[in-house]
């Protein structure tokens, strides 16, 4: 991706499902790497939050190196033409940056997080606002119900 941060951007906004906006106006001083997580003090719903981390999200921020107190110094409008241009070069079309927030709630459910524990993390505050975000695979779903029988049949 054309801009040095984009790239790292990306694959933390999957693991994190935060906000665009949350994740460039996060700063240094906010990441605690050492407890696995970071802390949101302003956030779209006026909640502030900690954000637990996965192993990959501290990676990308252990590989960072600090230029100033933001985490991503990366102006929005680079970060939009970062990510139009790797689409573009890759065939990919329709695809948004607020997509990643939608694949990385998913993801956290197939972790088997329960709803509640992804909400914690993505700051969604009701399950239906939640579950607009999600996009279970089928192949996952039939692979959990493989075996199993949820009651006996009435003849």
């Amino acid at each position: 991706m054309g801009h040095p941060l984009a790239w790292a951007y990306v694959r933390f906004a999957i693991e994190t499902a935060m906000r665009r906006g949350e994740i460039l106006s996060l700063r240094w001083r906010d990441a605690f790497l050492s407890q696995g997580c970071v802390h949101i003090p302003k956030t779209k719903n006026g909640r502030p939050r900690t954000v637990p981390l996965t192993d990959e999200a501290i990676d990308v921020l252990k590989a960072l190196r600090p230029q100033g107190e933001y985490v991503f110094p990366i102006d929005i409008h680079a970060l939009r033409w970062a990510w139009t241009t790797a689409c573009k070069r890759a065939s990919i079309e329709d695809l948004r940056l607020h997509d990643l927030r939608h694949e990385g709630v998913s993801r956290l459910l197939e972790l088997g997080l329960s709803p509640p524990e992804v909400a914690t993390v993505s700051g969604h505050l009701t399950l239906s606002q939640l579950m607009r975000y999600t996009h279970p695979d089928a192949q996952r779903i039939r692979a959990k119900l493989a075996g199993r029988r949820t009651g006996q049949s009435v003849d």
